[in-house]
C-alpha cells in the first residue's frame, strides 16, 4: 500500500491557491476539470514531494461545508483492489463504495474516515461481488 494523498474541499478555489502556493510555499502539480461532474480538482504539494500532494476539491455549484465536511478523504493505492476489499471485508470492514469498474473503493475508518482505495495502474476488469454491489451508507 502506498499514501497518496489527502482531499479537501474549497469555496473558493483562487483565495485556495493563493493560501496554499503563495502564502504556505507549496506548488501547484496538477489541475484536472470534471465538467460532467462540475469540480475541479487541483493537487498542491511541497517542491520535491509531488508524490504528497493536498488535492483541493473545489464544486463549481456552491455549498455549506462546515468543519468537517469540508474534509474529504484520505487515499492509498493498492496492488490488487479486489483483493483487498475481499481481505477487509473477512476481516469485519464494510466496504462502503465497492470498485465496480475495478479503480476505485471508499472504506470509512472507526472514527467515520473516509478512506479511498485506487488500483494501482490500470482499472482491473470489472468482477463480482463488487461489479454488482449497492454502496453501503455514506463514503
Amino acid at each position: 500500500m502506498r499514501y497518496l494523498h489527502t482531499m479537501v474541499r474549497v469555496t473558493d478555489l483562487e483565495v485556495s491557491l493563493d493560501f496554499y502556493c503563495n502564502k504556505l510555499g507549496l506548488r501547484e502539480v496538477s489541475r484536472i476539470d470534471h465538467e460532467a461532474g462540475r469540480f475541479t480538482l487541483v493537487f498542491v504539494a511541497p517542491e520535491g514531494q509531488e508524490d504528497c500532494a493536498l488535492e483541493l476539491t473545489y464544486n463549481w455549484d456552491p455549498e455549506p461545508y462546515g468543519e468537517g465536511r469540508n474534509f474529504g478523504h484520505v487515499a492509498y493505492e493498492v496492488d490488487d483492489i479486489y483483493t483487498t476489499c475481499r481481505e477487509l471485508v473477512d476481516a469485519g470492514v464494510t466496504i462502503n463504495r465497492p470498485p465496480r469498474e475495478g479503480k476505485m473503493a471508499f472504506i470509512r475508518s472507526p472514527d467515520n474516515i473516509s478512506i479511498e482505495l485506487l488500483q494501482k495502474g490500470d482499472a482491473l476488469a470489472p468482477a463480482e461481488p463488487w461489479h454488482s454491489m449497492a454502496n453501503t451508507g455514506r463514503w
